[in-house]
């Protein structure tokens, strides 16, 4: 997609700086990419913290060893 917008030059040359992009495409796909990355694991961080995960009453990490093992 192609896009326009303007940005303020010392933004760019520091997304540059911290991407090592080939141009300044590539930087701003690789700092946009990272964005969402950690923009999704604090999402779900917020929903684990709202309801945390929990083993089942008979979880049993050598069942799971087992399981593994077998496949």
């Amino acid at each position: 997609m192609k896009v326009t917008a303007i940005l303020p030059d010392d933004l760019i040359t520091e997304v540059q700086k911290y991407t090592e992009g080939k141009n300044i495409t590539d930087s701003l796909q690789k700092a946009l990419s990272e964005w969402v990355k950690l923009a999704k694991i604090k999402k779900l961080n917020e929903k684990l913290k709202k309801k945390p995960l929990e083993f089942s009453s008979n979880f049993s990490a050598e069942k799971v060893r087992k399981i593994n093992r077998l496949q």
